[in-house]
């Protein structure tokens, strides 16, 4: 087993879960990282997975855990996707079986959202751009949520004004993915 760690600047690295087998009273090492950047996800794997992850601009990739060697872990690791502007960061990391049944769940600031199959995003190398996985907009804003959801999961989406819904998940519907969505929370 591995674990695959994820940064906001789009680095992703791979870990064999052995290596974490030894720990010491003050903690060990996992990933070294780069000045500016922030570790944003770690996640089990069985070496066969698919990694994806998304940006705040709307795109994401889709690539085999096998195009990432597993390294120390004092390593740095390598590009995952290409984060282009300043202000633009990775919002989050997915790690799935091939076969998985879940669909994709994408949210915006402004409160849209859609589903859309693991299909419709195709498999590439890892430190590409990406594909739109939804169409950015002012009435849209930014993206902010990337989940993978079963038809029988519920989602909770909070506001930072404090207003909560739960939702199931089966209610939004799903769309391509370079839709906008649909309003989910105002």
């Amino acid at each position: 087993h591995y674990v695959v760690f994820c940064t906001k600047q789009g680095i992703v690295k791979k870990t064999l879960l052995e290596e974490f087998s030894r720990p010491r009273t003050n903690g060990v090492i996992a990933i070294n990282i780069n000045e500016g950047d922030q570790l944003l996800e770690a996640q089990l794997t069985d070496g066969t997975s698919e990694i994806l992850m998304a940006i705040h601009s709307g795109r994401s990739i889709r690539f085999p855990e096998g195009k990432v060697r597993p390294t120390g872990r004092s390593s740095a690791g390598v590009i995952g996707i290409e984060v282009d502007e300043t202000n633009d960061e990775v919002i989050g990391m997915i790690c799935l079986a091939a076969n998985d049944p879940r669909t994709l769940m994408v949210i915006t600031e402004n409160g849209l959202g859609k589903r859309t199959a693991l299909d419709e995003y195709r498999i590439t190398n890892r430190g590409g751009k990406g594909v739109r996985t939804l169409n950015v907009t002012d009435k849209t804003g930014k993206l902010i949520g990337f989940l993978a959801v079963k038809d029988d999961d519920d989602v909770m989406i909070m506001c930072k004004s404090g207003i909560t819904i739960r939702t199931s998940v089966a209610d939004i519907r799903e769309a391509g993915r370079a839709t906008q969505g649909v309003r989910l929370i105002r």
